[in-house]
C-alpha cells in the first residue's frame, strides 16, 4: 500500500492490463531523443518549469486523433534546428499482447503518419483501437469563464474519446465552412454554395448528435459518482437553432440547416462569417449539488468540477469502449489542498488505468508512495529515481 494510512481510501492496486511499457521520442520539442521503460504504474514527472515535462505529455497526447493537448500545427512540435522529422513511439501492453504504435511527421498534406506494428495505418483513428487519451492542463483552469470556443474544444475532445472520428468530422466541417465564407465574400456561384452547404449540413448533424448523445451519457454517469471533493455537473448545449426546435433526425436537421444557410447568405456575407451552426454552440455546465452555474463557483470549486468531469469521462470511456483512457494531468496537484489531493490519487488508482502527472514539487506526490514511478526531468533529459 503506497497511500498515507490516514487517507480515507482503501486501494488495492493492480497493474492495468493495458498500459504503456515503452516510450520513445525523437526530435520532439526540447528532446533530441528520449526513452523511458515503464512498468504500468502511474508516472510522476518532476522538474523545474521549462524542463520538458509538459512536452512529454504532449507527445503522448498525439497518440490520439487531433492536434494534441496544445492544439498546434504539427510542424511546431519538431525540435528547433532539426530537419522537422519528429516522432513519438510507444509499446502498449494489452490483454491480446504488446502493440507498437508510432506517429510523426511525413504524413499526407502536411499531416502526420501513423504506424501500427510496423505497418502504415490508413487513418489516425486506427490508434484508437488500442488506446484512448484524456488530459487536464493549467490552460483549462479558466474553462468555465473563458470563451465559448475553449468549451467547444473541451467538449469535442471528450466526444472523441468515445467516437474517434469526431475530431475529423469537426475539422472537415470547419474547412467546409471556411470555403462557404470565402464564396460568400467573393459573391460566388449559388450552385457551389448549395453543394458546400449540403456537405456542411451532413457534418453538422453528425457533430450535433455526437455531442448531445455523449453529454447525456456523461451527465448520467457523473451523477453516479459525484462527491463533495469532485462534484457532479449538469451538462447541456446552448441552442443550435434560434427557436431551439432541433429536429430529432439527422435528415431533418440537415434540411433545416440547409434552409437557414440559404436564407441567411446575405446576412452572413455582411457579417463575414457563418452565423448559425455547431461552431456557435456553447457547453452549459452547472454545479449539480449547488444548482449553480460553474462560472460562478470559486476557483477551487471550478477546479474540482473540472477534475470531476474528466474522471467521469474516463469512467464512461472505459465502460462504453472497453478501453480505460490514459490520463495526462499537467500540474494538477499544485492547487489542491491535501484532502483533495488524496481524493484525486484515490480516484486515479481506482480507475484502473495509467496516469501521467507533472509537478515542480515532489512532495505533492508523496501520498502516492509506491503506486507511481518517478522521473526527474531537466533540460530535456529524463532520469528515473531509484
Amino acid at each position: 500500500m503506497g497511500f498515507d494510512p490516514d487517507s480515507p481510501f482503501t486501494i488495492h492496486r493492480v497493474i492495468p492490463s493495458r498500459h504503456i511499457s515503452r516510450l520513445r521520442l525523437s526530435h520532439f520539442r526540447n528532446y533530441a531523443s528520449a526513452a523511458l521503460d515503464l512498468d504500468g504504474r502511474h508516472l510522476v514527472l518532476v522538474g523545474p518549469n521549462g524542463a520538458g515535462k509538459t512536452n512529454l505529455l504532449e507527445a503522448i497526447s498525439l497518440l490520439a486523433p487531433g492536434r494534441g493537448l496544445r492544439g498546434v500545427a504539427f510542424e511546431e512540435v519538431a525540435a528547433q534546428g532539426s530537419d522537422g522529422l519528429w516522432a513519438v513511439a510507444v509499446t502498449v501492453e494489452s490483454a491480446a499482447g504488446p502493440v507498437d504504435i508510432g506517429t510523426g511527421a511525413g504524413g499526407p498534406d502536411g499531416g502526420r503518419r501513423v504506424r501500427i506494428n510496423g505497418a502504415n495505418a490508413r487513418t489516425v483513428e486506427q490508434m484508437s483501437q488500442y488506446l484512448r487519451v484524456l488530459w487536464l492542463t493549467p490552460a483549462m483552469d479558466g474553462l468555465f469563464t473563458g470563451p465559448a470556443g475553449d468549451r467547444r474544444r473541451f467538449l469535442d475532445r471528450l466526444v472523441t474519446t468515445l467516437i474517434p472520428g469526431h475530431s475529423a468530422t469537426v475539422s472537415d466541417y470547419e474547412k467546409a465552412m471556411r470555403q462557404r465564407n470565402r464564396l460568400l465574400e467573393e459573391d460566388g456561384d449559388s450552385h457551389w454554395l448549395d453543394a458546400i452547404e449540403a456537405q456542411m449540413a451532413t457534418l453538422a448533424a453528425a457533430i450535433h448528435f455526437a455531442r448531445a448523445d455523449s453529454l447525456g451519457d456523461l451527465e448520467a454517469l457523473a451523477a453516479e459518482g459525484g462527491t463533495g471533493d469532485f462534484p457532479a455537473a449538469r451538462l447541456g448545449l446552448t441552442p443550435l437553432l434560434a427557436d431551439d426546435a432541433v429536429p430529432g433526425s439527422s435528415a431533418g436537421l440537415e434540411a433545416a440547416l440547409r434552409r437557414l444557410w440559404a436564407e441567411g447568405r446575405r446576412l452572413d456575407r455582411a457579417a463575414g462569417r457563418t452565423l448559425v451552426g455547431p461552431h456557435r454552440v456553447d457547453l452549459d455546465i452547472v454545479h449539480a449539488q449547488k444548482q449553480m452555474p460553474a462560472a460562478l463557483g470559486s476557483t477551487g470549486e471550478q477546479k474540482a468540477l473540472l477534475i470531476g468531469l474528466v474522471l467521469a469521462q474516463a469512467r464512461l470511456t472505459a465502460r462504453t469502449t472497453g478501453i480505460a483512457p490514459f490520463l495526462l494531468l499537467d500540474e494538477v496537484a499544485a492547487h489542491l489542498d491535501p484532502g483533495r489531493r488524496a481524493a484525486l490519487f484515490g480516484a486515479l488508482v481506482a480507475l484502473g488505468t495509467q496516469c501521467f502527472m507533472t509537478g515542480t514539487d515532489p512532495m505533492l506526490f508523496e501520498a502516492l508512495g509506491t503506486e507511481a514511478q518517478r522521473v526527474t526531468v531537466k533540460d530535456g533529459r529524463l532520469a528515473k529515481e531509484a
